[in-house]
């Protein structure tokens, strides 16, 4: 299967470099190529796939969708938008900018926020300077980097922030004919004391079956503050495909929220290189899972100087026959003396047929260092349950309410008032009793 998928994509590149000019930013094309020849895609019987089952993806022929959006989906759209926050919002249908639904408004001096398809010079020359030497990875990583054709780029310089919040939405259209993919790229730069909040937001219309491979890269400089948030909402037909790729200098701080709530099948890889002292990074997961969804959730953190911090807490509620994955590692090399690092994974099943595997890993080679690590996967807990039970709350609200404690432990340290409701008001939304819980919520 996986030999038929590479060359059903050969055959699809050639089509797609036939159709249009070869996309910008891609110094690692024919290296991509070259990977998905020789790697193919993955399977089972690789560890770090052993949970996962990709030819759901791999056994479908997807095409490259167009950048055509109904009234409708304007619509569906405008209520992603989130208008209290006033943000910069780039707007993509199927992998395409859309300049009509988008709205930078004014900038800070120096400051540069575009799709990759404008200005593709200068949108090469950042991705040549700060990611010329971008490891592939994996070979949806690879496919990625054969298809890039557009995606969002922000780059500041020295001291620059970013006063409002850079939203970027990719949002997939319906076609009943046959299924199309995007391949998403995003490029964020912040360079020496920079700072900036940046929004990604994935969804499709309601039912529609696509498929969704997105690459994002991050380059924090020394002295840098990124609040990075990526909320993956879509269509329960879909596939989603996600890594994010993630460099920090000294004294820079990078937080990371990790909302997974839809797809039919969702992988996301986080992978952290904290390369000089004084790094600090923050990953904080929540995936929903419900009737039959699969959820994959992969970390990578690599302390490689002295004095670096990992914090990383990902939970996890599953419901129906829904399936979780939890993989999360630490690596702390030899040198990296006084490191701290903290990782934990909580998950609570609602359901008998529901399911998560979960594994937390530590490498250590320094031996002056603070690290922990922990995973857990239960049921709620009987006696929370008769204490609200014998305060007169009924037993589907009582488990509603428990339910959705657990939940805000992740989505209370959100810092943006108005994703954080959402966030709240979605969760919520799909509990028993919303109206009685909305009541204790005030």
């Amino acid at each position: 299967m996986s030999e038929a998928a590479v060359s059903y994509y050969l055959e699809e590149y050639e089509r797609f470099r036939a159709s249009r000019p070869v996309a910008p930013a891609s110094p690692q094309r024919a290296q991509a190529l070259e990977f998905l020849q020789t790697h193919g895609f993955p399977t089972r019987r690789m560890e770090q796939w052993k949970y996962t089952d990709i030819t759901p993806i791999t056994r479908r022929k997807f095409t490259i969708g167009d950048a055509v959006a109904t009234q409708a989906d304007a619509a569906l759209i405008d209520k992603l938008r989130f208008t209290r926050l006033d943000c910069h919002e780039l707007v993509f249908i199927n992998g395409h900018f859309c300049a009509q639904l988008s709205n930078l408004g004014e900038l800070a001096p120096g400051a540069t926020v575009r799709a990759l398809q404008t200005q593709a010079q200068d949108n090469a020359t950042v991705a040549a300077r700060y990611f010329g030497d971008e490891d592939l990875g994996q070979a949806f990583t690879a496919l990625n980097a054969v298809f890039l054709d557009d995606g969002a780029l922000l780059h500041l310089p020295t001291g620059t922030a970013l006063s409002r919040p850079l939203h970027i939405i990719y949002f997939s259209t319906d076609n009943t004919d046959t299924p199309h993919i995007s391949h998403p790229h995003n490029k964020v730069v912040l360079g020496r004391h920079a700072s900036a909040s940046v929004i990604e937001t994935y969804a499709g219309v309601p039912d529609a079956r696509y498929f969704t491979n997105t690459h994002t890269s991050i380059l924090a400089q020394a002295g840098a503050r990124l609040d990075y948030y990526k909320i993956q909402h879509e269509s329960q037909r879909a596939y989603h495909i996600g890594n994010t790729r993630i460099r920090q200098d000294a004294d820079s701080r990078v937080d990371c929220h990790a909302l997974t709530l839809g797809a039919k099948l969702a992988r996301w890889d986080i992978d952290v290189d904290l390369n000089e002292p004084g790094a600090e990074v923050m990953l904080n997961g929540l995936y929903l899972g419900n009737n039959s969804q699969h959820l994959d959730n992969h970390t990578v953190v690599r302390h490689k100087q002295p004095h670096t911090t990992s914090r990383e807490h990902y939970r996890g509620i599953m419901d129906g026959r829904a399936r979780a994955v939890f993989n999360g590692k630490v690596i702390v090399h030899e040198q990296a003396q006084k490191t701290e690092a903290h990782q934990s994974n909580a998950n609570l099943l609602l359901s008998d047929a529901a399911e998560v595997d979960t594994k937390p890993e530590l490498e250590i080679y320094a031996d002056d260092v603070k690290c922990s690590h922990g995973a857990t996967v239960g049921q709620l807990d009987e006696n929370m349950l008769f204490y609200l039970r014998s305060r007169a709350v009924n037993e589907d609200t009582a488990r509603s309410l428990l339910t959705y404690a657990f939940a805000d432990e992740i989505v209370r340290d959100i810092r943006l008032p108005e994703l954080r409701a959402r966030l709240e008001q979605g969760i919520v939304g799909e509990l028993p009793d919303t109206d009685v819980i909305k009541e204790f919520m005030q």
